[in-house]
C-alpha cells in the first residue's frame, strides 16, 4: 500500500537543538499510524511540521505521492495540544464559523456534532466545557472538511474509559470513511488497541517504524527500542 504522507530527511532545528533529526516516516494511505514517544521526545514538532505549523529546517514532506503544498493542508484535519476554539460560543456556532471559511453546509455541523457525541450541548458554550468536551470538539473541527489524513495529538486526554472507549469506535469509523490518521500518545494501551502502524520517536529521532505485530506487546517493544537508542545501539 502507497504512502498518503512521507517525509524524507525532515529535519527541525531551534539554534543549536535540533528537535527532529532526518525522519523518514511513512503514513499507508488508509491506515493509523500510532507515533510514540517519551514527552519532548519531538513528537509534537514533527506534527506540527506535518500540518504547516511550523517550518522544516531541511528535508521534504510528501502528501499524496507528491511533495506536499499548502494547499494540500486543506486536505488535513489535526487535533494539537489545545482545541482551536472560540470559548464565547457554542459547539455549534464554533463549527458555523468554520463552514463560513470551506464553505460548506450548516448540515455538515449537525453531522460531525452527533458524530463526536455533542448534539446535546445546545446554548452551553464551549468555555464552560470539560476538557474531555472540548477534546470532541477540537476533533469536530478537525473532521468538519472531510480530511483525507487526520492527525489527533493526545486525544483520550481527560476522557473517563467510557469516552475512551467511544473515541476508539470513533476512529475506526473515520478509517472505514476512508481517512488515514495519525494518533500520538504516551499511553501505549490505547496505541496498542487502534493502530496498525507504529512510530517511535525518541532524541528526535524516528528510531522505529513498522507494522504493528499483534504477536509481541507493545510496551515490551516500546521499552526495547528506547533503552537501545539510549545505549547508541
Amino acid at each position: 500500500m502507497s504512502c498518503l504522507l512521507e517525509t524524507r530527511e525532515l529535519t527541525k532545528r531551534y539554534k543549536s537543538q535540533v528537535a527532529n533529526d532526518k525522519i523518514n516516516m511513512c503514513v499507508r494511505k488508509g491506515s493509523i499510524y500510532g507515533l510514540l514517544g517519551p514527552n519532548g521526545a519531538g513528537k509534537s514538532t514533527l506534527m506540527k511540521m506535518l500540518t504547516g505549523m511550523l517550518t522544516p529546517t531541511s528535508g521534504t514532506i510528501y502528501f499524496d505521492g507528491k511533495e506536499m503544498q499548502r494547499r494540500d493542508l486543506a486536505y488535513v484535519g489535526a487535533l494539537i495540544e489545545t482545541a482551536p476554539m472560540y470559548e464565547n460560543l457554542t459547539a455549534w456556532e464554533n463549527l458555523k464559523v468554520r463552514t463560513l471559511v470551506y464553505g460548506l453546509p450548516d448540515s455538515r455541523i449537525g453531522e460531525v456534532l452527533e458524530i463526536v457525541g455533542l448534539s446535546d450541548t445546545g446554548r452551553k458554550t464551549a468555555g464552560k466545557f470539560s476538557l474531555g468536551m472540548k477534546q470532541r470538539l477540537g476533533i469536530a473541527i478537525a473532521i468538519l472538511n472531510h480530511p483525507k489524513l487526520l492527525i489527533l495529538d493526545e486525544p483520550t486526554n481527560g476522557l473517563d474509559p467510557l469516552a475512551v472507549n467511544e473515541f476508539r469506535e470513533m476512529v475506526k469509523r473515520f478509517q472505514s470513511e476512508g481517512m488515514t490518521l495519525i494518533i500520538s500518545s504516551h499511553v501505549l494501551s490505547e496505541i496498542e488497541h487502534v493502530a496498525e502502524d507504529i512510530g517511535i520517536i525518541y532524541g528526535g529521532k524516528l528510531i522505529y517504524q513498522s507494522r504493528l505485530d499483534s504477536s509481541q506487546r507493545l510496551e515490551e517493544l516500546f521499552v526495547e527500542k528506547i533503552r537501545k537508542a539510549e545505549k547508541g545501539v
